[in-house]
Parts: structure tokens; sequence; C-alpha cells
């Protein structure tokens, strides 16, 4: 899931460059990273539990998921 997600935000990227891409890539950024959290969250029966002392932005960073 991870390799087709960096795949996609490869492709927003490109197209999201041109201009003033601040924003954009911001909101992009913030919807996925959420979208994620929750999914983690709902994987299972049991709750997800994150490692001792990392966040959920540093989990999602430690799993390779790309930042536009």
């Amino acid at each position: 899931m991870r390799s087709e997600l960096n795949r996609q935000l490869d492709g927003w990227a490109n197209y999201f460059r041109f201009g003033y891409p601040k924003e954009a890539f911001r909101e992009i950024n913030w919807y996925i990273r959420g979208r994620l959290m929750q999914h983690l969250r709902r994987r299972s029966q049991r709750p997800f539990q994150l490692p001792e002392g990392i966040g959920y932005y540093e989990h999602l960073n430690n799993m390779g998921l790309r930042k536009l």
C-alpha cells in the first residue's frame, strides 16, 4: 500500500509543482496523513498502539511515507 501511495504522491507533486504549490502540498499532506491515521486505528479489532514516545507524524515517516 505504501509504494502505491508514494507513487500517487509523486504524480500529484508533478501536477501541482507549477505555480505556488505550498498550499496544495500542505493540504494533500494533511489529508493523506489523517486518512492513514484513521486506517491504522480501524484496521484491527485491537486498538492500534504507537511505539512509546513516537507520534503519528514520526511513525508515518518511519514507515516510508513521502512528504510533498
